[in-house]
């Protein structure tokens, strides 16, 4: 081989390692979007804050928080995924990331698909409670109660995560309970208070001020293990459904992304989760610090996807 043909030869094998180069984007970003797919003043978006200032703490690049709600996240995560995958567009979504499906007959995106999962940075315990009057004061004598009455107990729900976790629970402990659907969880409790209807599974720091004052009567929390808040009410998989977990999560996605900045985004939001000032505010606000990242996260991400897929099937769920 002459030196002109060996010459070229280098020099077309390094074309391929140019051009992989030059298409890879610069990471961080001069600038990052965070898309909250809530209005402000919400859990989503409070905690999503926490985690845009814990990333540009980390980068040194400025970060802003669009909100950007509507149609249960849609909105929010369908501009997300029609941004470029370079890390200057994130979503923040909550456990609707998982539940749409459930419900909405067609998604301007495939959920599994064109997402990539970065970080879980939180999750929130419900609590099962009950009205003063109803004659239980723990999850078996609820559920004993139920089955000497089929249909005759009504339960409030409010669509989404929360409609899930009500059906999981009637299909594991074997009953059936009337719905009550209501537009919002604040209305719901009113009514449970109120005793118009005797009990529902509403967020552990929303109802724990309502226990204490003696409204309602807690009888299981959600999570695989108790919570810090409340230690004294055991959890429904301990009391009487082993397995039984309906936590609603809060992660950091991006778009789908087939180069390197999901694993510096996730490198990033380790540092991130890791940081006790963090992990104090989130306690805080009744929230479990998150601690996957990566594939981890992803995992987490899939198999939620097809657990509420199936409670969904199986409780009969009428996609809109």
């Amino acid at each position: 081989m002459t030196k002109k043909h060996w010459r070229y030869w280098l020099a077309t094998l390094a074309l391929p390692m140019a051009m992989a180069q030059a298409q890879e984007p610069a990471f961080p970003p001069s600038q990052i979007r965070v898309i909250v797919p809530f209005p402000p003043g919400g859990p989503t978006d409070a905690i999503g804050r926490l985690v845009a200032k814990g990333l540009q703490d980390k980068l040194g690049v400025n970060v802003v928080v669009e909100n950007r709600g509507g149609a249960s996240a849609v909105i929010g995560s369908e501009a997300v995924v029609k941004s470029a995958p370079d890390g200057a567009t994130l979503l923040f979504n909550a456990t609707h990331h998982v539940t749409n499906p459930v419900f909405l007959k067609t998604l301007p995106y495939d959920t599994k698909k064109d997402f990539t999962p970065i970080a879980l940075v939180a999750g929130m315990a419900s609590a099962l409670v009950v009205n003063p009057k109803v004659p239980a004061r723990s999850v078996n004598e609820l559920i004993e109660l139920a089955k000497k009455s089929p249909d005759q107990l009504s339960m409030a729900t409010f669509g989404g995560a929360n409609q899930l976790s009500s059906a999981l629970f009637k299909s594991m402990a074997g009953i059936r309970m009337v719905e009550v659907g209501y537009k919002g969880a604040a209305p719901a409790l009113n009514d449970v208070i109120a005793g118009h209807v005797p009990l529902m599974f509403n967020s552990l720091v929303t109802v724990a001020p309502h226990v204490q004052a003696g409204k309602v009567v807690a009888l299981g929390v959600t999570d695989s293990k108790r919570s810090a808040l409340m230690p004294e009410i055991p959890t429904i998989s301990e009391a009487a459904l082993p397995g039984y977990e309906a936590v609603a999560w809060f992660g950091l996605f991006m778009p789908r992304a087939d180069n390197e900045v999901p694993g510096k985004l996730s490198a990033v939001m380790k540092e991130v989760l890791a940081d006790p000032g963090l992990r104090e505010t989130l306690s805080h606000m009744g929230a479990e610090p998150g601690t996957l990242v990566g594939e981890d996260f992803r995992q987490f991400v899939d198999a939620e996807l097809d657990k509420w897929a199936k409670v969904g099937e199986q409780s009969g769920v009428q996609k809109q």
